[in-house]
């Protein structure tokens, strides 16, 4: 076995003993093995506090006011990914569950030639069905309309936990795949990581802790939505997330139309008969050679990012700067997969928290709140004001979970408390402010950044997507998000939404971690630097 391989598994047979002892000793009974699982976890529980890292900011990235300086203080973007221009009035944030769900039923139904969805999974559900329905329907008229269909449907899901149980995304789809199996795909993304002797031992319930496809987009045609926001009830009801429609933007869709299709070569292919199979040419994801895997997937994807990037920077060479007029706003999408070698996004997120200075203000949110160690040191050493808002516990989604899982609110509780200790120590409470969500019967998942410049009273940047600016998705996990910079006041407006979050919350003090209901177990404080790399 590798050594990451042997170090999980390790971790994975000391994380069990370090729990069935706690569990002894909770009931009374005493266990031999106590003190030598907890010195054997000692090596998991070393780690060190970040040191904060003062950063100077890049010549020509202070002080900029206004729509002015906004081209220069942001057009270092386009030099690490693609970029485009689209008119901010075809921008929209949607606001809630039901509008994010509404809205995709009906642009699936009017959909003409593409339809394609990425999402770690798909719900079995009755709403999740009538999506599926609406999928249905669509492409029902398109075979009525013409003896050549046109529509496409395209679905990306994670293959372990689009494969959990008896009922799951796979037997879903395998009505629509049966029924129109020239239209329509269905790619299962199975991370390189879990195979071999850990893929036989890492239960189901707990194998997509290795890495999964966690990429939200959904594409109608030339319109897409790009969200935080799983195919799954509680996404459509009561979760709340965040969500963006570019609303005739070609380019951009068809970025992400080829980026999901990339990934989905590389991925196990649903077959009618419910079974897999690899597209011709391509390396097994747990079979084959990891390197191999890895390298050829990486060649994929990076054709798309590169092939837009070359166009983007020819069309640069003929009109420098952002265009006059109707096109205010860029475009930027990140795109982080670290076990395949890409990390564009944690390459720009680094360097958004590295230029926030002084008078400047960022807003932070995050449903599982977990910084890695360098977004961590950056915020401690950074000189802008930062709100960070993250799940109460209550809010939390794997809050009452059973077994392990249900100690995981409790772990980022943990988290949340380290945190605010740095700060302290370091007399950072006036820049950084931590704030916890609530809302009744309601979870969080609610993630993004917004960036307010010096003197503006509106953002004009927002960062928005999947991913959770912790460690499963810089390291583990398929990632991708977008960054809007606009100079459009009504869309700048729009991004003020993070102030309705943020209405619903209470900010974190001492005294927070005081309170019963805060109160962590010692055993879940053991077992917290697992969590943190994991979930």
């Amino acid at each position: 076995m590798s050594r990451d391989i042997c170090w999980l598994v390790n971790s994975l047979r000391q994380l069990n003993i370090a729990l069935f002892c706690t569990l002894k000793s909770i009931s009374g009974s005493p266990c031999v093995s106590c003190s030598s699982s907890v010195l054997l976890l000692a090596p998991l529980l070393a780690e060190t506090d970040p040191a904060p890292r003062r950063v100077s900011r890049p010549t020509g990235s202070t002080g900029a006011q206004g729509t002015d300086g906004l081209c220069s203080h942001f057009r270092w973007m386009a030099e690490h990914v693609p970029a485009f221009r689209v008119p901010g009035a075809h921008v929209h944030i949607l606001t809630s569950p039901d509008q994010f769900y509404q809205t995709m039923k009906a642009r699936i139904k009017t959909a003409q030639k593409r339809v394609v969805m990425a999402s770690l999974y798909l719900g079995t559900g009755q709403l999740e069905q009538e999506l599926v329905d609406c999928m249905e329907e669509a492409l029902q008229r398109s075979q009525e309309s013409s003896r050549s269909p046109d529509l496409k449907v395209s679905v990306l899901l994670d293959y372990t936990r689009g494969s959990r149980g008896q009922i799951n995304s796979r037997t879903m789809l395998l009505p629509l795949l049966q029924r129109f199996t020239s239209q329509m795909r269905v790619s299962l993304y199975h991370t390189p990581d879990l195979r071999g002797l850990l893929r036989l031992l890492v239960p189901q319930r707990f194998n997509e802790t290795i890495g999964v496809q966690h990429i939200k987009v959904y594409l109608f045609d030339d319109s897409i939505i790009i969200s935080g926001a799983n195919l799954s009830d509680s996404y459509f009801t009561n979760r709340q997330d965040r969500y963006v429609l570019l609303e005739n933007c070609r380019e951009v869709a068809d970025f992400f139309s080829d980026l999901v299709a990339a990934v989905g070569d590389v991925s196990l292919q649903l077959q009618p008969d419910d079974s897999v199979t690899v597209l011709e040419g391509m390396v097994h994801p747990y079979k084959g050679n990891r390197q191999d895997f890895s390298a050829s997937a990486r060649e994929r994807i990076m054709e798309v990012v590169n092939t837009a990037h070359v166009r983007q920077r020819l069309e640069d060479s003929e009109d420098e700067g952002l265009s006059e007029g109707e096109e205010d706003t860029w475009v930027f999408p990140l795109v982080q997969m670290k076990p395949l070698g890409i990390q564009m996004d944690e390459q720009v997120t680094k360097r958004l928290l590295t230029d926030a200075g002084p008078d400047s203000t960022v807003f932070l949110t995050s449903g599982y709140f977990n910084l890695t160690r360098a977004y961590m040191s950056l915020v401690l050493g950074a000189g802008a004001s930062y709100r960070i808002l993250t799940a109460s516990p209550e809010v939390n989604g794997f809050f009452g979970a059973k077994g392990v899982a249900g100690a995981i609110p409790a772990a980022y509780i943990h988290i949340a408390r380290q945190f605010y200790n740095q700060v302290c120590r370091l007399g950072q409470q006036e820049r950084v402010h931590l704030h916890e969500y609530h809302r009744p019967q309601w979870t969080f998942h609610a993630k993004g950044l917004w960036y307010y410049l010096q003197g503006q009273d509106r953002p004009c940047l927002t960062l928005i997507g999947s991913p959770n600016f912790g460690y499963r998705s810089v390291h583990r996990d398929l990632e991708a998000q977008i960054a809007i910079v606009t100079e459009n006041e009504e869309l700048q407006s729009q991004l003020q939404e993070q102030e309705t979050l943020y209405q619903r919350s209470t900010e974190v003090s001492g005294s927070t971690f005081e309170r019963p209901d805060r109160h962590v177990k010692l055993w879940v404080k053991l077992v917290t630097p697992l969590i943190k790399n994991f979930f």
